[in-house]
């Protein structure tokens, strides 16, 4: 099936440009496009583009890392059980994998315990505890949580009253209430100065394992000096930064830099290795792209379909045949969430269209889709690809028993998603039973006798609360790429940073003159452009309709390899008659 494609005819920007941060970079060495587009998303200097160890933030500047190396550190040394309590995406999959194994460098007992999706829900719930109590590895005396525990007041308590100390370590926007835990490590919680408010999951328990490994250096733990190598876990970073979508600040980037380095050099994890094989992708080229697109969603899938033990094992196995094995079956087990996910996206837009054909004013300010065989694990998808194609905030529901539905919701930049629901909540109690999430994306529960007034509702305040009831796609871009530029040395330049959420790759606008266009494999758009005397070529992908003779094109330029030779190749995102 071809991917859905925006039904509006975005709004097209160009970014503004400081001249004297460029300047700057110019004056620094920076090559001057690059140093265009890197002011124009923020960079001031050449310092923000090192990728120099020296330039990480500093552990001590988290609030309560210091208590919480003292707590395992003292754990560590008096043999005390930790149990690892992940969250079950990559994030979460990848933050387990890192405390594993960094703990275990330094000599820890430590074991992990991922909640089922399915069974447990989200986080450190008292249902959660109750299994931690049983692992099979024994009752833990201290629990760590990753990329959860910050909304855990009930599970901390629960844990407590079993007599498991806990220590939280997360990235997600606390609540009214914190958890009673032995210590709190989050960028995010009140009163942390900590620069880097964007830390993954993953990234926060990189950094309590270097306060870990400092307070036991200071102790004299580690005999003749031979303390744990902690660099070598930054693939592990990376991936879930990536992964996780949070904002690629200056400490993100350099985390995943070094991450990809690591990858790239064939110094990645016994799994990362595995899943760039079946994934069919190259280690010594190794994007971000490829964490963010091909490895991802593999480990997601494990966590969507089934159970994330099986991605956890993944990443943590030195053992080559085995890392490819699991690798195998999570790629076996993506294949199964796409097949499921292109189902139930055929099915959602069928509904959405019979929606649009009956929508009043008041019910078209947000889309509200459901279906009695959809997957739980799954919606969230669903949700995420009819946003992109009707540019409105978007929940889809699948069963999720006892006669409710559970739902996932991703939106667009004008609507903040957690907001709205707090205002559906507020103005129709006992409609949702219970929610969360933030701005981009949310989860909810509803009786399910609810949802005809739920749909209603969410329109009704996403109108109250934006004023607006129709929104328009806006694509920004980088301008006009200069023809000097316009190469295939430019293209690898571009290629070789980190860009990302936050820190998007450039997109370019230009007008070109349509020399030649044909179908590609039925789904894909080739075209031969010209401008200023200069010839390209370009694709379109999953775009199936000719256009004129002369267009304004978005795109970004790639170097495209074929029998070994290297060419410019213009991608197109997005164009319009000129």
């Amino acid at each position: 099936m071809v991917e859905p494609i925006m039904t509006q005819a975005p709004l097209l920007s160009v970014r503004p440009v400081p001249m004297t941060e460029t300047n700057g970079l110019v004056a620094e060495g920076v090559h001057p496009l690059l140093a265009r587009i890197l002011s124009a998303r923020g960079v001031k200097s050449n310092q923000e583009l090192s990728t120099d160890w020296n330039g990480l933030l500093a552990p001590k500047l988290l609030s309560h890392i210091d208590e919480a190396a003292a707590v395992l550190a003292d754990a560590i040394e008096q043999r005390k059980k930790l149990l690892i309590v992940a969250d079950y995406d990559c994030d979460g999959a990848t933050a387990c994998a890192v405390g594993i194994r960094g703990l275990r460098a330094m000599g820890a007992i430590v074991d992990f315990l991922v909640p089922n999706r399915f069974e447990t829900g989200y986080g450190l719930s008292p249902e959660v505890v109750t299994l931690a109590a049983n692992h099979a590895a024994g009752k833990p005396d201290l629990l760590i949580t990753v990329d959860n525990g910050i909304a855990s007041v009930d599970g901390v308590a629960a844990a407590k009253a079993l007599g498991i100390d806990v220590v939280v370590t997360d990235h997600h926007l606390p609540g009214d209430q914190l958890p009673d835990a032995l210590a709190i490590v989050n960028p995010n919680q009140d009163g942390c100065g900590f620069p880097s408010k964007n830390l993954a999951g993953v990234g926060v328990i990189f950094y309590v394992l270097l306060a870990v490994r400092a307070e036991l250096r200071s102790r004299g733990h580690f005999k003749d000096g031979q303390q744990p190598r902690l660099d070598g876990l930054v693939d592990l970073v990376a991936l879930g930064t990536v992964a996780d979508v949070v904002k690629l600040d200056h400490n993100n980037r350099l985390l995943v830099t070094r991450g990809l380095q690591r990858i790239q050099q064939g110094q990645a994890q016994a799994g990362l290795r595995a899943l760039f094989a079946v994934s069919g992708r190259d280690t010594h080229q190794a994007s971000a792209f490829d964490l963010g697109f091909t490895l991802g969603p593999r480990i997601n899938a494990a966590g969507r379909l089934t159970d994330m033990r099986l991605g956890i094992e993944c990443l943590i196995t030195d053992d080559d045949q085995h890392a490819l094995s699991l690798a195998r079956e999570l790629d076996r087990i993506n294949q199964e969430r796409r097949h499921i996910e292109t189902t139930m996206r055929e099915q959602a837009l069928a509904v959405v269209q019979d929606i649009e054909d009956m929508a009043t004013d008041a019910q078209s300010a947000a889309i509200c889709v459901h279906h009695p065989d959809w997957h739980q694990g799954v919606v969230g998808l669903v949700a995420s690809r009819l946003k992109e194609k009707y540019y409105r905030p978007v929940i889809a529901f699948a069963p999720g028993g006892d006669g409710h539905w559970r739902g996932s919701g991703r939106s667009i930049p004008d609507v903040h998603l957690r907001d709205v629901l707090d205002l559906v909540s507020k103005r129709h109690p006992g409609l949702i039973l219970k929610f969360g999430g933030h701005a981009m994306a949310a989860g909810l529960t509803l009786n399910g006798d609810g949802m005809s007034d739920f749909a209603s509702a969410l329109s009704r305040a996403v109108i109250e609360l934006t004023g607006r009831q129709h929104f328009d796609p806006l694509i920004e871009t980088d301008g006009s790429l200069e023809s000097g530029y316009a190469n295939v040395q430019v293209a690898h330049l571009l290629q070789q940073q980190v860009w990302g959420a936050g820190f998007p790759a450039p997109l370019f606008l230009d007008e070109f003159d349509v020399q030649d266009q044909r179908l590609v494999a039925e789904k894909h758009l080739k075209m031969s452009l010209t401008r200023d005397r200069q010839r390209f070529e370009a694709i379109w992908f999953n775009h199936v309709t000719l256009m004129p003779a002369r267009i304004r094109a978005v795109y970004r330029p790639t170097p495209n390899t074929w029998r070994s030779v290297v060419t410019l190749q213009l991608v197109i995102e997005t164009a319009l008659p000129a």
